[in-house]
C-alpha cells in the first residue's frame, strides 16, 4: 500500500452519513457495534437486520446526494476540512 498505513474507524458511528464521512476521509472499513449492540438488545435478529438497513438506506441517500453511485467513488472532495492538516 505504498508505505500506508489503511485506517478502520470503530467509534462514534450512528448514522450512515457518518460512514460515509469516514470513507470519505480515507477509512477503509467502519465498525458499527453499538448501533448492532442496541438493535439486538431492543428486537433480537430483527432489530440488527433492521439497523443495518437503516445505516445502509442513510449512506446510499448520502451517497446519491452527492452523485456518488459506488463506495470507490467516495473522496475527501465531500468533506470540508478547511484548516485541518490532512
Amino acid at each position: 500500500m505504498n508505505g500506508r498505513i489503511p485506517v478502520f474507524v470503530d467509534g462514534g458511528v450512528r448514522r450512515g452519513t457518518d460512514v460515509f464521512k469516514a470513507l470519505a476521509l480515507g477509512a477503509k472499513a467502519v465498525g458499527i457495534g453499538r448501533p448492532m449492540l442496541w438493535g439486538l438488545g431492543a428486537f433480537g435478529q430483527a432489530g440488527v437486520d433492521r439497523v443495518l438497513e437503516i445505516l445502509q438506506g442513510e449512506l446510499k441517500l448520502a451517497m446519491g446526494n452527492c452523485g456518488t453511485q459506488k463506495i470507490a467513488d467516495i473522496n475527501r472532495e465531500y468533506v470540508v476540512s478547511s484548516g485541518w492538516k490532512l
